[in-house]
This record gives structure tokens, sequence and C-alpha cells, in this order.
């Protein structure tokens, strides 16, 4: 069952109008009506509801289009392919794929939109905290702040990571300021999300752990998971320490474990469980259709639902177990020749012959491999009961594992020079999980890593992981047909957003 917590979702988004599909205010919005402006965020439950508002941007995967960051960096990975029903059905997911972006062909916009929109959110509830009555608790507003920079500087860091330069903007601008920003280098980028994350960190009313009531609320633990993760995106080498450390911190912590039975990681039951460090809640209990979203309209994000699910599904299926889906994201063949003998495999991969030899069948898509994502598949028993059910898969998105914060800090480790005893023991723990053999004592230094590289995508297949490190790691040119050197590390800035800003915003370099 979904907690309250992200019910109130619901009840603040009518509230919050906001750019969420604006083309003209992308950045900024001054919020509209006198009702909102003068006489909301006067007590705590209002200004939790901003907070929640904020939140609620992250659940977004319907933006300018369908933009979900899990599907899109698969297709853009060597796990998967773009798939859905022909090349021509979602043409910024195949462009994705095989590295055909051009400034108005790819998932961009939505991104761009959608991240922004995100900062906006954060921004105005940091001021509104500030403006807040004398009578509002120091306590309450020392915890909003920390979690609306903790999500301020999870939006940058997809955006740094996506487009690279971007415009910084840390307040709410006027309508007419919006454009006249400019963009700003990625070490300047980074310099705030790390200055976000550790003011965070250092806010002593930031929980260690949540009730039951309040989980998909930030965490310690989230907010150093994700800052050694930002550290060790940037390459380099003399802070891998630094990042390890904040690794360790959470491994140490005692409120984080590995489920006992990988299969278990996606199951219903075992949301927000032992292992998850940062998971994003979604659920059916919003219903919406096609008529209220994904037009020409001001709301492209009808219900709460992770539209990865149906994406992911077979194509018009009938059989068991399974509900039909659209047939994005068929996995590639490499992965599963790369898995092959490893016990995740099962719990990774849907294969599709094996279902049809039991009397299955659906519908072959594009790019078709008979191969399908396991962790996030439809499943007949979690159908949503009301709306478009394509639109409210209640599946949360895991998006920081334990393992994949003993993996990172088994990195972070070997590439900065510290205890190697200690990188193979993480490696082991995620291995020794599902019964593989330990990595033995004389594996060290580029093996060991090349080890880890291994099995983090063992472990992580299809989660969304696969393409950045291959970016970060320098492998992209080799291992993806049509990725440039130099180019596709990034996505083309939004033509609209070049020509709203009159060339102040400038394009990335090859686009």
């Amino acid at each position: 069952m979904k907690n309250n917590f992200y019910i109130k979702v619901v009840l603040f988004f009518a509230l919050m109008v906001i750019a969420s599909s604006c083309k003209e205010d992308f950045l900024a919005l001054t919020p509209q009506g006198t009702a909102l402006e003068v006489n909301f965020y006067q007590t705590e439950d209002e200004l939790f509801q901003g907070l929640v508002a904020v939140y609620d941007v992250l659940q977004w995967g319907g933006t300018s289009g369908w933009t979900m960051a899990t599907g899109l960096a698969n297709a853009a990975s060597d796990d998967c392919y773009a798939g859905g029903s022909d090349a021509s059905d979602q043409p910024s997911w195949v462009a994705y794929d095989d590295f055909s972006l051009t400034p108005t062909l790819g998932p961009q916009e939505g991104f761009w939109t959608k991240y922004y929109a995100g900062i906006y959110r954060a921004n105005l509830i940091l001021v509104k905290l500030d403006e807040a009555p004398l009578d509002i608790s120091s306590s309450f507003k020392a915890r909003i702040a920390a979690e609306a920079k903790f999500l301020r500087a999870y939006f940058y860091f997809d955006l740094v990571r996506y487009f690279g330069r971007v415009p910084l903007i840390t307040e709410v601008l006027s309508p007419e300021a919006v454009n006249d920003v400019v963009q700003t280098t990625p070490a300047e980028i980074y310099a705030q999300v790390e200055a976000d994350l550790k003011a965070a960190i250092a806010e002593t009313e930031l929980p260690e752990s949540v009730p039951p009531s309040e989980l998909g609320r930030i965490t310690q633990g989230a907010a150093k998971a994700l800052l050694g993760k930002v550290i060790l995106y940037q390459n380099d080498d003399s802070r891998m320490s630094e990042a390890a450390g904040y690794f360790e911190d959470v491994i140490g912590s005692g409120f984080y474990d590995l489920e006992s039975n990988f299969e278990d990681i996606f199951r219903l039951e075992k949301e927000f469980g032992t292992e998850s460090v940062f998971e994003i809640s979604y659920s059916g209990n919003k219903p919406g259709n096609f008529e209220n979203g994904f037009a020409s309209g001001p709301v492209n994000n009808p219900t709460e639902g992770n539209f990865n699910v149906q994406f992911f599904g077979m194509r018009n299926y009938v059989g068991q177990v399974y509900s039909s889906g659209w047939s994005f994201c068929p996995v590639a063949t490499e992965l599963a020749d790369f898995m092959a003998g490893d016990p995740r495999m099962e719990h990774t991969i849907i294969d599709g012959n094996v279902l049809k030899a039991q009397g299955a069948s659906y519908t072959e898509g594009f790019q078709n491999t008979d191969l399908f994502i396991k962790k996030y598949a439809p499943l007949e028993s979690e159908r949503a009961l009301d709306g478009d059910v394509a639109l409210a898969w209640g599946t949360n998105e895991r998006v920081i594992r334990f393992a994949d914060v003993l993996l990172m800090a088994a990195e972070a480790l070997v590439r900065g020079g510290g205890d190697a005893n200690a990188a193979r023991g993480y490696v082991n723990q995620v291995r020794g999980r599902v019964g593989l053999t330990p990595i033995p004592a004389s594996v060290s230094g580029s093996l060991l890593l090349d080890e880890i590289y291994k099995e983090r995508r063992l472990e992580l297949a299809t989660e969304g992981h696969r393409f950045f490190d291959l970016v970060r790691t320098g492998q992209a040119p080799q291992v993806l047909p049509g990725f440039i050197a130099g180019k596709h590390e990034v996505l083309p800035i939004p033509l609209i957003e070049i020509d709203k800003t009159q060339g102040r915003i400038t394009q990335n370099a090859g686009y």
C-alpha cells in the first residue's frame, strides 16, 4: 500500500500552476492566482505541501513526450534497444538508441522542462521557508530545506549529466529574467550540487531513517550516497577517497543491507525494503487517461504512475503472470550472452521464446529480440483498478540500491588507491548474495576495477545505470554503435531554448 506522503502529491498538484509544459517560461514562472501567492505557505501543512510538489517532479515521465529516464537510458546503452511498435513509434527513443540526435529530435526538451520545473519548485519552497511566519518551528523548516536542497541537487545532477553546460539558477526568477539566463560550466554545476548535498547532510533534522508514514522522504543515507556518486562521476581520481568515505558512511550506518534473495528486490512487498537507499514512489491512486495528458494542453503528467512499466511489457501479450505492454527496450542479445550462467539472469530478463513454448503469445515489435526487461515488467497481479492501466502502474523505481553503493564504494577505493581488501569485500558481498565465488585476493589494481565494472553490469542491468557507466569510464565510443566521442556524451540543447534566449544559450559541440 502506498503511504500518505505521496498521496499528498495529488492534493497539491492542482495548486501548482508552473512550467511543467509551458514553453514560454521553462525555468521559472510566478505562481498564478492571488490565493496561492498571498494566502498560501502560511502553515506547516501548506509548506509541507509545497515540498511534496518538489518531490512530485521525480515521478514525471510524460513531459514533452514520453521522457522516462530509466527507459531512455536503457535504450541508449548496450543493454537494450529502443523498440516499440515500429521505427516511427517514438522517434526520440530511436534517436537516443542509434545516436541520430539533432537539436529538434531526441528526449532533450522533455528532460530540460522536467528538471527546471523541479528546480523552480525547489527554489520556490526555499524562498517561502525564509518568508514563513515566525510561529513555524525552526526544526520543521530545517528539515524541509534540507530535502528541497537534496532534490535541487538531484535535478541539477541529471541536467549536468545530460547536457553538460546548463543555466545555474538558485533563486526564483521573474518571467522577464528567464530569457537573460546563460549557461555555466559543468564544474560550477557540480559545485552547486555538492554544496546542496553537503548542506542537507549537515542538517541534523534530516533523519537517518523515516517511519512507515514517511517512506519516500529523503534520509541521510540517500544524501550521502548521492554525494558520493556525484564525486565519482566527476572522474577526479584524487577525490575518490572522499567519495569512498561517503559510501562507507552509508555502508556502516546499519540502516541498509542486501536483500537475502536477488529475485525479491523488485517485488511489490519489497518497496522501501532493506536494500533501498533512494526510491521514487509511484501510485495507481490517481486515475488518469490520455484525454488529460500527452496532448498540447497544460498538463502532460496526468497520473502518479510509472510509465516505464507499460513501455517494457510485451506487446499484445496473452498468457500468464504478465500484463500486456508496448515492447519498448527489448533486451539486447549481447546482454543475454554476457549474463549467461549468472544466477541473476533469470530475474533480469524474460525469455519470450520460453513463454511462447508454454502457450503464451505476443506481437513482435520493432527491434524484437524475444527478450524483455523483467525487473520492471508489468504484472497482471499489480494492474491498476481504475483509469487507463497504461498510465497507472504503481511500481516504485529503485534509484540507488545498497548493492550499487557497495559497488561504487569498491570502485572509489580502487581508483583512489585505497584498501583493496575492503573493495574486494564489497564486491564479494554482492556476488555472495547470488552464490557466486569470491574474487580472489590475487586480483587487484586494474584487474579488480575491471571486475567491479563487470559486476555493475550484471547486478544493475536494465536499471538505467549502464549508459552513464560507459560514458564516465570512457568506454562508450568503443561499445555503442554510432556514438561519437566529444559529442554524444551529452544531449543537444533543445533548439527552442536557444531561440527563446536569442542565442544567449548556445548549442553543445557537434550538434
